[in-house]
C-alpha cells in the first residue's frame, strides 16, 4: 500500500534514495524493485531487521533489477549521519507527525537531499486525523504518537521556507479513514470487534485484489476524506 507515486518520484535504476521513517519498508521495497540505491532509515532495529530480510528474499527472488540494493540504517531524522546532498530522492512517510522538532527533523531532510532532488512528504490529513483525536484519545495520547495535526498549507509552507520549491499535492487511502474512525470509536485495541474485522476483511481483500469499483471509488473519494496528504518538493540547482 503506497502512498506517494513513485513515477512522480523519478526513482529508477542507480537512484539514491532514503527512506526515512521507513517502519516496515513497504516504501523501500518498491524503489528497490525499480533498481533503485535504497537506504532504510529508523530508529526501530526490529523493524528495521525485517526489512533486510525482505530485501534479501527479493534479491533471491529475481525481483530486484542489475545495480539495485537495499540496506538498513538504525537512527534518528533529527541528526542522520550523511553529508549534504547524499540522495537524489528523500522520502519521509507518516514520520513528521510523530516529531516534536518537526523543523529540525525538516531542515535534516532538505540537507541531506542533492540539488535537483526531490523531497516527498506524506502526514495524516487534517480532518480524518481531527475525526480521529475527537473519537480517542488513545489513538493519539501514547508514547511515540501522533504529538500535531498538521494542516497542508502550514507544512507546505514550513518546507518552502527550508529552501525548498513546492511541485504537488494529493490525497490517498480514502478507504481506511472510515477504518480508522471505526478503531477510535469502538477503541483502539479492540482488533476483534466484528465491525473492526470486517472492516479490515474488506481492505485486506481490496489490496490483493484490487478491484476496479473500490480503486474508482478510493480515487473519488480521496480529494474529500483522503486519510494522508502528500506533498512534493524539489531542491532548486
Amino acid at each position: 500500500m503506497l502512498t506517494v507515486d513513485f513515477d512522480r518520484l523519478r526513482v529508477g535504476r542507480g537512484t539514491r534514495f532514503i527512506d526515512v521513517g521507513a517502519g516496515a519498508g513497504r516504501h523501500s521495497y518498491e524503489a528497490l524493485r525499480r533498481g533503485a540505491l535504497v537506504t532504510a532509515y529508523d530508529m526501530d532495529e526490529v523493524e528495521l531487521k525485517g526489512v533486510e530480510d525482505m530485501f534479501g528474499a527479493l534479491e533471491l527472488e529475481g525481483e530486484v533489477p542489475p545495480g539495485g540494493a537495499g540496506q538498513v540504517r538504525v537512527g534518528d531524522i533529527l541528526d542522520m549521519p550523511y553529508a549534504d546532498g547524499s540522495f537524489d530522492v528523500v522520502l519521509a512517510s507518516e514520520i513528521l507527525e510523530h516529531v516534536p522538532q518537526d523543523d529540525q527533523a525538516i531542515s535534516e531532510l532538505v540537507r541531506i537531499l542533492a540539488p535537483g532532488g526531490i523531497l516527498a512528504v506524506t502526514v495524516p490529513r487534517w480532518l480524518p486525523e481531527r475525526v480521529c483525536w475527537a473519537l480517542s484519545d488513545e489513538y493519539h495520547a501514547n508514547e511515540g504518537g501522533h504529538i500535531r495535526i498538521f494542516k497542508a498549507d502550514e507544512l507546505e509552507a514550513k518546507i518552502v521556507a527550508a529552501g525548498m520549491t513546492f511541485t504537488h499535492k494529493h490525497h490517498a487511502h480514502a478507504l481506511h479513514a472510515p477504518f480508522w474512525w471505526l478503531k477510535c470509536a469502538v477503541g483502539v485495541g479492540r482488533e476483534q470487534h466484528p465491525l473492526v474485522r470486517t472492516y479490515h476483511r474488506m481492505l485486506v481483500w481490496d489490496m490483493m485484489k484490487a478491484p476496479a469499483t473500490t480503486r474508482l471509488a478510493e480515487r473519488a473519494l480521496n480529494p474529500v476524506i483522503g486519510k494522508s496528504v502528500a506533498l512534493y518538493f524539489q531542491k532548486p540547482l
